[in-house]
């Protein structure tokens, strides 16, 4: 057949595949990346039916993919809600990184991949997905419960972060020597630093110049000017998808929800694209020799982000209960982790695989542990003092616990099965928004876990389009 016509053929195949599994995951309630990175992985090199009419056509898109993952996360955030976040909750930040991030760099040097390994593996056990984490929170009805400003504050200065770390990654893979590093860093710092005060200071202007009534020229300016900037970053080793973050925090109002309601579908689409070449580009069997230390480094760090939650949320004045909801919320990782090993995979070919394996793992893990984690240590509670309050009846002691109130935790939170978080000095506010930034006209109404209390004015950033991360 004509290369024309076996192009097409694949491609439609591919997208109509893609259509079809992604409703299988919605069907039972599971994120659809996995099940794309399956697909990549049955249908590149070594699978059962490998691509080769459209690879390069998928690596395009794959390329457009991230640019434009990157630019609806920061159409969701205006640079005065970045500024926030990172006053109120930089220690979080802090610890998020070292509980996260030192897990992943301890695996590669042990498995001998050496400083550059280290660092794209640490990013890959980092970052949380906040696609994944957005979709839970909405399916779990959580989006009024007062954790919920904490889980996206963290994700905010994770996505803030790989502005820093994605063109320090990139100038490591380039074979950059430590000036050349360095200097990239500073040009990545630089640029942001312009952008964020641009953003703070003229970004009516920005948005005015974008600005179009007309849908067609909106999505044209918008799409061809991230492009461009993205181009220039990446030929300032700043990476693609940092420039196209900060397109998106550039714009703000009516032009970022707009542009936002427009670019969703391509982005779904070429977001779809790029997980799919990931798996088209790792050789399938090259995953069950890593799959026991994708395991272990999988159970470490859903117990680091379960951590990270706790603490988050302790800072922010949570219950315990409302604490581990929040750790386990931000145990999946996704789109983000696949965006750093695709960076490092053509200098260090093995990290491919275990991310490919660890992204499998915590994406399905992810959703059940933002589900079950409070339940399950609850229950375990309530049997332990269950139990000292049995052999103290056994004993005849005069401490009897009674049974209705074996609910109850003992020290470290004192709070009861309700979890109903002290009061704020304030006094109770409205209920929390879905992330930082909301606007009251568009945040769906939410109930809220039994047991949740509306958010507290912790002074924490919220959500500007009213929906939660993409």
């Amino acid at each position: 057949m004509h290369d024309t016509t076996t192009l097409l053929i694949e491609l439609g195949a591919v997208i109509l595949g893609l259509g079809l599994i992604g409703r299988l995951a919605l069907r039972f309630g599971l994120s659809p990346i996995p099940l794309y990175l399956l697909a990549g992985l049955a249908f590149g090199q070594g699978g059962l039916l490998p691509l080769k009419a459209s690879e390069e056509f998928v690596g395009v898109g794959a390329e457009i993919g991230v640019i434009l993952l990157l630019l609806l996360l920061g159409l969701e955030y205006s640079a005065s809600e970045l500024v926030t976040s990172l006053k109120t909750q930089y220690p979080s930040g802090v610890v998020d990184f070292v509980l996260n991030a030192v897990p992943g760099a301890v695996a590669a040097l042990l498995l001998g991949w050496g400083p550059v390994g280290a660092v794209a593996l640490a990013g890959v056990t980092w970052i949380s997905s906040s696609g994944v984490i957005a979709k839970v929170l909405t399916d779990l009805g959580r989006l009024g419960n007062r954790e919920t400003p904490v889980i996206l504050s963290v994700l905010v200065i994770e996505d803030l972060s790989m502005a820093v770390y994605l063109p320090l990654l990139t100038a490591l893979v380039a074979g950059a020597g430590l000036a050349g590093g360095s200097l990239t860093l500073l040009i990545a710092l630089g640029t942001v630093g312009i952008v964020l005060y641009l953003a703070l200071r003229h970004g009516r202007l920005i948005s005015r110049a974008v600005s179009s009534d007309n849908p067609e020229m909106l999505l044209l300016v918008v799409l061809g000017l991230t492009l461009l900037v993205a181009g220039v970053a990446q030929e300032l080793q700043v990476s693609a998808a940092v420039g196209a973050f900060l397109v998106g925090i550039a714009l703000s109002g009516e032009v970022a929800e707009g542009a936002e309601r427009l670019l969703t579908p391509l982005r779904d689409l070429f977001a779809a694209v790029f997980f799919v070449f990931f798996g088209l580009s790792t050789d399938p069997t090259e995953i069950p020799p890593v799959l026991v230390p994708a395991l272990l480094l999988a159970a470490v760090t859903t117990v680091s982000k379960i951590g990270t939650g706790w603490y988050a949320a302790r800072r922010a004045g949570i219950g315990p209960r409302g604490r581990l909801r929040a750790g386990g919320t931000l145990v999946a990782r996704g789109e983000f982790s696949i965006v750093i090993a695709g960076l490092a995979v053509s200098t260090e070919p093995r990290i491919g695989p275990i991310a490919t394996a660890y992204v499998l793992i915590l994406v399905i893990v992810g959703p059940l542990a933002a589900r079950y984690t409070e339940p399950v240590v609850r229950r375990l509670n309530e049997r332990r003092t269950g139990g000292s309050a049995a052999r103290a009846a056994r004993a005849g002691s005069p401490s009897e616990t009674p049974p209705h109130s074996i609910e109850r935790e003992p020290a470290g939170g004192a709070t009861t099965a309700t979890d109903a978080p002290a009061p704020s000095p304030e006094g109770p506010a409205e209920a929390a928004a879905p992330g930082p930034g909301a606007s009251a006209a568009r945040l769906p109404e939410a109930e809220p876990d039994a047991g949740t209390a509306p958010e507290d004015e912790s002074g924490l950033s919220t959500h500007r389009g009213g929906k939660p991360l993409p």
